[in-house]
């Protein structure tokens, strides 16, 4: 059996079990809940490989998306794996959503170790490109979710919500809007610091 299957099973194994014991029980976290464990995690060892030391980054299933840019680039929700994250969910009508672009981009600016991710959606894309422009955060990676797939995959059910994913996966939200003070916190929090 190779490295990867037996990794495979004891996985879904583990999830199982998990699944078992906390099914209603102690432990399990309020649907209302502000911060989530780490999502499920997926890894891998590459062909060919018999080494566990050669095992790739674990991603979380909530990364296993794919989406377009609105710059039209293809974009893989694992290229974040690893990483800190903000994404931060937004509609071009949204005056909340407006209102904190600013934040946004002074944020994304000043930590350069995190990663900003936009996911825009309830709109055309036409109207989400001109939000962009207007609002000047061209310079943020800005993702085309008009299906709303990227804001179901993370749980997001209203405009302007924030979601800070740390490299294990583990995610908190906050609905905006946020303040610059607020938003830098959230990120300095997401960091250790």
């Amino acid at each position: 059996m190779t490295t990867a299957r037996v990794t495979v099973m004891l996985a879904a194994a583990a999830l199982v079990l998990a699944a078992c014991g906390n099914a209603g029980g102690e432990g399990t976290a309020n649907p209302g809940d502000q911060a989530a464990a780490p999502l499920a995690t997926v890894t891998s060892t590459p062909a060919g490989s018999a080494d566990p030391a050669a095992t790739t980054t674990a991603t979380p299933t909530a990364l296993a998306f794919s989406a377009t840019t609105l710059s039209g680039e293809s974009f893989r929700g694992a290229s974040l794996a690893g990483k800190p994250v903000v994404f931060w969910f937004w509609a071009p009508w949204c005056p909340k959503c407006r209102s904190e672009a600013p934040a946004v981009k002074a944020a994304a600016a000043r930590f350069g170790d995190v990663a900003f991710v936009g996911v825009a959606g309830l709109d055309t894309e036409a109207a989400m490109k001109e939000f962009v422009q207007q609002t000047d955060t061209g310079d943020i990676v800005h993702l085309s979710d008009t299906k709303g797939a990227v804001w179901t995959k993370l749980g997001v059910s209203e405009q302007s919500t924030f979601v800070f994913m740390k490299p294990d996966g583990s995610t908190e939200k906050a609905s905006g809007p946020l303040s610059q003070d607020s938003l830098d916190g959230h990120v300095r929090q997401l960091l250790g610091q």
